[in-house]
């Protein structure tokens, strides 16, 4: 029951570095998105993976509640938490956006805080997997509970 979650959150890791690549390369040019790997590479990934742990908890209760071991309603408060850390750490992709809409001293301020924001959105994506998981727990006593 656990390998395909696994498989699932390391796809989403995966897909979210490249739409990003992709986005920023199509926004700013490949040179670019080159550039902003070489330097926030750290900040990308640990964002990334924070996502794809959160999609891979996500798809294990989802998995398990399809399986008839409770009910829907935990996974629809497990992914509207993850859905909102993960919107709120990705403001920093803003700074790539903004410029293209016209904001360009909006896409100043948040360029000019980008490292901030990586900071922010990783403590989003951790509460997020720290809420994430704690359902998980609460699911497995919750089940626990039932069997006994």
């Amino acid at each position: 029951m656990i390998k395909r979650p696994i498989i699932i959150g390391t796809i989403s890791t995966v897909g979210l570095l490249v739409v990003y690549l992709s986005v920023v390369s199509a926004l700013s040019g490949w040179s670019t998105a080159r550039d902003q790997w070489s330097s926030f590479w750290p900040y990308l990934v640990g964002l990334a993976i924070g996502f794809g742990v959160q999609v891979g908890l996500y798809a294990y209760l989802r998995r398990a509640v399809h399986r008839g071991q409770s009910t829907g309603k935990i996974v629809a408060v497990t992914g509207t938490t993850s859905t909102a850390a993960m919107v709120s750490c990705c403001t920093h992709y803003l700074v790539n956006l903004l410029p293209v809409l016209g904001a360009t001293g909006i896409a100043t301020f948040v360029g000019q805080y980008q490292i901030k924001l990586f900071w922010v959105g990783l403590a989003a994506n951790a509460a997020g997997v720290i809420f994430v998981m704690s359902r998980v727990v609460k699911f497995k006593k919750h089940v626990q509970a039932m069997v006994v």
